[in-house]
């Protein structure tokens, strides 16, 4: 196989033009401040992947919404299932380590963990 060859310089800027002294000033300026590395005392349960799915299998023909990733195991994920389920005014419960309220919820719970700082609420089917 032959080697490709290589790519042409960019063609410069006109000299005295507004790109010029773009060209001119790339490199120079800062990249801007360093990201804060995440830590553990700053972990949001909302601060990753979100999982929103329907179900209707194994659940008698009910439709479930399933909500799945929420950094938060035990009572803390009880109490967090309650006022989801408040705040949506329907019923369900914690199912391992995922919520599950009755019916279709995925764009409303979308809504409410998008308000209450989530960053990626994925919907699934």
């Amino acid at each position: 196989m032959a080697r490709k060859p290589a790519l042409p310089d960019p063609p410069q800027p006109a000299p005295g033009s507004a790109f010029a002294a773009l060209a001119a000033l790339r490199g120079a300026l800062p990249a801007g401040p360093e990201p804060e590395p995440a830590s553990a005392d700053k972990a949001s349960p909302l601060g990753q992947r979100i999982v929103v799915r329907r179900e209707r299998k194994g659940r008698g023909g009910k439709t479930v919404t399933v909500v799945h990733g929420i950094a938060l195991a035990g009572p803390a994920l009880e109490e967090f299932a309650r006022t989801l389920r408040q705040a949506l005014g329907t019923g369900g419960g914690v199912e391992g380590e995922a919520i599950v309220l009755h019916g279709e919820q995925s764009g409303r719970v979308r809504e409410w963990l998008t308000g209450r700082g989530a960053t990626r609420v994925v919907i699934a089917n």
